[in-house]
C-alpha cells in the first residue's frame, strides 16, 4: 500500500473541493476547477504538466486563509466552529495533491519530479505552520477538554484524533524544541525526495545488460521477449536487459540456467544503492533519517523512535512486537535450516558433492527440487494466469460474491497513463458507489512494488463516493500477446484489491477516520486476508484459464499447482522476518547510537546477527539501502506490520472457511463490523465483533504457511 501522506498531522486531509476561493483561475487551471466527470474524477485529458505548480501555490494558500479564519474567529472554540473548519481547511490543497503525487510514484517523468523538488518544501513548511500553531492549538484543546466528553461516535473520534495529532506532532513543546522540531521535519522531506530520486535512479542503473540469447537460457520465450523489450525502453545498450525489481531476490532466478548471470543478477539486486556503484550510495540518508527520527523521539520524551511511532498502534510497544517476532523466529529457524540443507543436498544430486549453495543459487534450484518433487512449474501454470482473466474473473468476481459489487469498464474518464484502465464499482442495490482504476504494468518512470492509494477518499459529510487505484510492477507482453503472471503476481492483485476494498466499502462521516486510515498494524489485514480468495477452488476456476482456449485449468494440474503454494515456505517468512528486525534495529536506537554512513553496512549484519536471522542463504527481503517502505514510505518502525496483520487475516479466513467463505452473509458481515467502519472505533474491537475473538490466535500463522 502507498503511505505518502500530504498534511499529515495525525489525521489525514479531506479530499473535498473548496473551488470558491480559486475561482478567479479556474479557466487556465483545470486542478481550480471543479471536475465534470463522474465522481468528480480528476480530468487527465485536460491537466498539463505546468498546470500543478501554481495549483499547489494557489491551494496552499488556500489552506492557510482556512486556517486563519479558524485563529482569527471570536467565539469561544466549539467542535462546530474549530474542529469541523479544520478538518475541512484542506479540501482544496487535498484534492490537487491527490491528483499529482500519484504520478510521482508510478509515473516519475523528469518534470513530474522537478515539481516535485519544489512542492515538497512548500508542503513541509506549511505542516510546520499548522503544527506549531499556538493558537490553532489552544483552540483545538479547548474543545477536547470541554466537549470531548460530550461527544459521541465518529465527532468524539475526530476530535481526538486531531487532538492527538497536534500533540504527537509538538504541540505541547516547548518553544526552543518547537523549532528545533520543525526544522527536523523539513530535513526528513527534503532527505526523504533525495530517497526516493535516488533510489529510482539505482534501480534502473541496476539493469543487467546481456548480449546473446544463449546465456538467457532457462527462460521462457514469453521472458525472453520480456528482456528484450526491456532492453529496447532502456536505450538498447545491448540486445537483452534483466530488469531489478523491488525485492532482494529476484524471479528470473529461478529459471536462468547460466549461474555466472544469476550471481550478477544477484549482486545487481542486493549492491544496487550501497556504493558498490559510486553514483548510488543511499547510507548517508539512510544514517541521516534514522538519526532526526531518534532525536524528534527524544524531543518528545521517547527513548527511541520506535516507542514513538508504536504508541498508537496495536502493537504498542516494541517489546510487544520483539516478543511476536522472537516467537516466530524460534519456531522458523529449524525448518529453515533444514530447507536449505534439503535445497542443497538435492543440487549436489546433479553438481556434484563439494557443491556449495549461493542465494543466488536457491530459487533456482528450489523451482527444479519443486518440478521433481510435485512436477509443477511457473511455466507449465502462467498460461493460465491471463492478467486480465485475474482482474475480471478472478478479483472482481470473488467480491461480487462476497460483497455484491459488480464492475462496469469505463472508456471515457481519462487517465494519466495509457496502460490504465478504469471501472465503475456499483452496489449490490445498483447504486454506483466508487471508481476503480488499475495501472499494472512496470515501467521506467514507476516505482518498485505495488500499492493502492485515492484519488478521493469516502466521505458522507461531503457527499464524496471514493475513487481508488492500484498499481503493480507486472511484465506487460509486447503487443498482440498476453501479460501472463506468476501464482504470486496473482495473489498481489487480490491483495492489492483488498486495500482497494477497505478504501471502497468506506462508510464514514469524516475523510480523517475513513478507509484505509487506520493503524499501521491493521492497514494490511483486509488486503492479506484478500489473498485467500485467490486459492478458493470456485473463484480459482473461473480465472485460471488458458489465455488461447479459455478452458479451465486441468484439475490435476490446479491440485498440483495448490499443494505447491506451499513448497519451502521457510524462505519467504524468513526474509520478511529479517527486513522487519532491520526495520526495528535502526528505530530502537538512541540518536547518539545511529552508525554513520560508512558503518551502516556493518550495523545491518550485526543486528541481524544479535536476533538470530543473520543468514546468507535468506537474506532479508530489503535490505538497509534500498528498504524504500522504511525510508521513503511510512512503515518506519512498522514493517513488523505485514506479519502482525498476516496473523489477523489468517484468523478471519478461518472465520469465513467456518461460516461460507463465498457466503453473501459472511461478507456482509465483514462488511458492516470491519470494511465499512474505517478508524471510526477500537480496532481490536472491530476484530472480535467480527470473528468473536478476544485475542488474535498467532499459532495460525504457522499452519497457514505450511510450517
Amino acid at each position: 500500500m502507498n503511505t505518502r501522506t500530504i498534511l499529515a498531522i495525525g489525521m489525514t486531509s479531506v479530499t473535498m473541493l473548496s473551488f470558491n476561493a480559486c475561482q478567479q483561475h479556474t479557466q487556465e487551471n483545470p486542478l481550480l476547477a471543479e471536475s465534470s466527470l463522474p465522481f468528480g474524477a480528476p480530468d487527465f485529458s485536460k491537466i498539463k504538466t505546468a498546470d500543478y505548480l501554481p495549483a499547489f501555490e494557489a491551494a496552499i494558500k488556500d489552506k492557510r486563509d482556512n486556517i486563519q479564519k479558524i485563529v482569527d474567529c471570536p467565539d469561544s472554540a466549539t467542535f462546530e466552529n474549530t474542529i469541523l473548519p479544520f478538518e475541512d481547511s484542506g479540501k482544496l490543497l487535498d484534492h490537487v495533491s491527490r491528483t499529482f503525487f500519484p504520478l510521482v510514484d508510478a509515473d516519475k517523468t523528469p518534470e513530474i519530479g522537478e515539481i516535485e523538488k519544489k512542492v515538497q518544501p512548500m508542503l513541509t513548511d506549511l505542516e510546520n505552520e499548522i503544527a506549531f500553531n499556538k493558537t490553532l492549538f489552544e483552540r483545538i484543546r479547548q474543545v477536547y477538554d470541554k466537549q470531548h466528553d460530550q461527544l459521541t461516535g465518529e465527532d468524539q473520534k475526530l476530535l481526538e484524533e486531531i487532538y492527538k495529532g497536534f500533540v504527537r506532532k509538538g504541540a505541547l513543546l516547548p518553544a526552543d524544541k518547537m523549532e528545533r522540531m520543525k526544522a527536523i521535519n523539513l530535513r526528513i522531506s527534503d532527505l526523504q525526495q533525495q530517497w526516493g530520486d535516488q533510489l529510482q535512479d539505482a534501480t534502473n542503473d541496476a539493469v543487467v545488460w546481456v548480449d546473446k540469447k544463449e546465456e538467457l537460457a532457462g527462460l521462457s520465450d514469453a521472458d525472453m521477449a520480456q528482456c528484450q523489450k526491456d532492453a529496447e525502453s532502456r536505450g538498447g545498450k545491448a540486445p537483452y536487459a534483466i530488469v531489478i525489481v523491488n525485492t532482494t531476490q529476484q524471479p528470473l532466478l529461478a529459471t536462468l540456467d547460466n549461474r555466472d548471470l544469476r550471481k550478477k543478477v544477484f549482486e545487481a539486486s542486493i549492491h544496487r544503492a550501497d556504493g558498490t556503484n559510486a553514483k548510488h550510495n543511499t547510507f548517508a540518508i539512510v544514517s541521516e533519517i534514522a538519526k532526526l527520527r531518534a532525536e524528534q523521539a527524544e524531543l518528545m520524551g521517547y527513548p527511541n523512535y520506535a516507542a514513538y511511532s508504536l504508541e498508537n498502534t496495536m502493537a504498542k510497544t516494541p517489546e510487544h512486537v520483539y516478543d511476536f517476532l522472537k516467537n516466530l523466529i524460534k519456531a522458523y529457524a529449524p525448518k529453515a535450516d533444514a530447507e536449505t540443507k534439503a535445497i542443497e543436498d538435492f543440487a549436489r544430486k546433479s553438481e556434484g558433492a563439494d557443491f556449495q549453495l549461493q542465494p543466488y543459487d536457491r530459487f533456482y534450484y528450489s523451482a527444479k527440487m519443486k518440478k521433481a518433487m510435485l512436477d509443477i512449474s511457473d511455466d507449465e501454470v502462467k498460461p493460465y494466469f491471463n492478467v486480465d482473466s485475474v482482474l475480471v474473473n478472478g478479483v472482481f468476481y470473488a467480491a461480487n460474491l462476497v460483497y455484491g459489487l459488480t464492475f462496469k469498464e469505463r472508456t471515457d474518464i481519462p487517465t494519466y497513463h495509457s496502460d490504465m484502465r478504469v471501472f465503475e464499482v456499483i452496489d449490490k442495490d445498483g447504486k454506483p458507489m466508487a471508481l476503480f482504476y488499475g495501472d499494472y504494468y512496470r515501467r521506467p518512470t514507476k516505482r518498485g512494488g505495488a500499492w493502492m492509494d485515492a484519488f478521493q477518499e469516502q466521505t458522507r459529510r461531503w457527499k464524496h463516493l471514493p475513487i481508488i487505484f492500484n498499481v503493480c510492477n507486472t511484465a506487460k507482453a509486447p503487443d498482440g500477446e498476453p501479460s501472463l503472471l506468476t501464482w504470486d503476481e496473482v495473489t498481489t492483485m487480490f491483495h492489492e484489491f483488498g486495500h482497494a476494498l477497505h478504501g471502497m466499502l468506506s462508510n464514514c462521516e469524516y475523510e480523517t477516520l475513513a478507509g484505509t486510515s487506520v493503524a499501521r498494524d491493521f492497514v494490511e489485514m483486509p488486503s492479506q486476508f484478500n489473498e485467500s480468495f485467490a486459492a478458493i477452488p470456485q473463484v480459482f476456476d473461473h480465472f485460471a484459464r488458458h489465455y488461447k482456449t479459455g478452458a479451465q485449468m486441468p484439475a490435476e494440474l490446479k491440485e498440483r499447482m495448490l499443494k505447491s503454494i506451499n513448497f519451502q515456505t521457510a524462505y519467504a517468512l524468513g526474509e520478511n522476518l529479517a527486513a522487519t528486525c532491520l526495520d526495528l534495529a535502526w528505530h530502537m536506537l538512541p540518536a547518539k547510537d545511529v552508525p554513520t554512513p560508512d558503518k551502516a553496512a556493518a550495523f545491518e549484519s550485526e543486528a541481524l546477527r544479535q536476533i538470530g536471522l543473520l543468514n546468507a542463504q535468506i537474506p532479508p527481503r530489503y535490505s538497509t539501502s534500498y528498504f524504500n517502505h522504511v525510508w521513503g514510505g511510512g512503515y518506519a518502525a512498522g514493517y513488523y506490520s505485514y506479519l502482525w496483520t498476516e496473523v489477523l487475516a489468517v484468523n478471519i479466513a478461518d472465520v469465513f472457511a467456518q461460516r461460507g467463505a463465498l457466503k453473501r452473509e459472511t461478507g456482509q458481515a465483514m462488511r458492516d463490523k470491519i470494511l465499512s467502519r474505517g478508524n471510526t472505533g477500537d480496532l481490536m474491537q472491530m476484530f472480535s465483533d467480527f470473528t468473536g475473538m478476544q485475542q488474535p490466535d498467532a499459532s495460525s500463522l504457522l499452519k497457514a504457511r505450511g510450517l
